[in-house]
């Protein structure tokens, strides 16, 4: 008998441990795809679990705004681009910079080499594809640098609002489109059109790279010592997944190969966006770099007439969770 209660209580024990696990709701700002890899491989390879968390990854796409996501209580930490993360800031949703997996940016301007554009000077006159839901922002910002205005005419641009696409540019109803190193580039590529017929513009070449990908919660959650420790445990292991993926991009693509729902990535498409991703990511142990942020902040405040913020923010970063998760 003794022998069986024994048993029981530790079973039981057992049973409480599991459920013991901390529960967090992460919000993707896109579909499942490499560019959240780090995430997934977390997951899969366990490091979640041996942080004692209970990670539920929630897929973006077209029709879902990570901050307005948070705002509902959907989700308890999610991941967007400083700009429209600012931006939602400034308008009243107090988002926080947690931690910042992805060093560099991925995105470009992808044009036509045969409309004669070699600089972007060139760029006047021309219809230019542009992701809006916040992803305008730091073109916007590039724009205004250059003085170009973006409402048409022979020394603006005109602005094409794109779809998630690259119709526009394969159709020719727009001389350049919005594309990301790892995406939209290659889905050009992949439909015929050889690197030579083209011509980007990198952001980060161009002195207005933004932050992407950073990881983001409520301000008025971070007065929570219990949701810092918990914070701090799930940038640890995510970042974990991130170095692993890194040093195993194959394996990664195909962890999140296993998590796509939807049956609509292919390997190939994974595999090269794993690599191209990793060169983003390469650099960072998690910690915001103050510089980087300050750059991002320079950027969008130059926006002319319409800038993306109009006020140097306060607040909006904190290396709390991430001192945590490092020491």
């Amino acid at each position: 008998m003794k022998t069986l209660l024994t048993g029981t209580v530790a079973a039981l024990a057992l049973a409480s441990g599991a459920q013991a696990a901390d529960e967090v709701t992460l919000q993707l700002k896109w579909v499942t795809q490499a560019q959240f890899a780090g995430y997934y491989v977390a997951q899969d390879q366990g490091f979640y679990e041996e942080e004692d968390l209970d990670v539920t990854i929630k897929p973006g796409g077209p029709d879902i705004a990570p901050a307005q996501v948070i705002a509902g209580g959907g989700a308890d930490v999610v991941l967007d681009w400083m700009p429209s993360a600012l931006a939602s800031r400034e308008k009243g949703l107090p988002l926080v910079n947690i931690a910042q997996p992805f060093k560099s940016s991925g995105m470009m301007l992808t044009c036509w080499k045969d409309t004669g554009i070699e600089t972007p000077e060139d760029l006047k006159g021309r219809t230019i594809g542009v992701w809006f839901f916040g992803n305008e922002y730091p073109f916007l910002s590039w724009m205004s640098k250059l003085g170009i205005p973006t409402d048409g005419g022979e020394e603006g641009v005109t602005v094409l609002k794109q779809g998630f696409n690259v119709d526009p540019l394969l159709q020719r109803q727009a001389d350049c489109i919005s594309t990301m190193t790892y995406n939209e580039y290659w889905q050009v590529i992949d439909a015929g059109v050889t690197p030579e017929e083209l011509i980007t513009f990198k952001y980060e070449d161009m002195g207005v790279a933004t932050l992407e990908d950073g990881i983001y919660v409520l301000e008025e959650n971070l007065e929570d010592p219990e949701f810092v420790d918990k914070m701090a445990r799930f940038v640890r292991a995510s970042m974990k997944g991130w170095k692993w993926a890194e040093e195993n991009p194959d394996e990664a693509a195909m962890i999140v190969l296993d998590n796509d729902e939807t049956g609509a990535q292919t390997e190939t498409h994974q595999k090269r966006m794993m690599g191209e991703v990793a060169k983003l990511t390469a650099g960072s142990n998690g910690a915001l770099d103050p510089a980087d942020y300050e750059r991002t902040v320079e950027t969008l405040l130059g926006g002319g007439s319409d800038p993306v913020i109009t006020k140097e923010p306060e607040g909006a970063w904190t290396h709390d969770v991430t001192d945590k998760a490092l020491n």
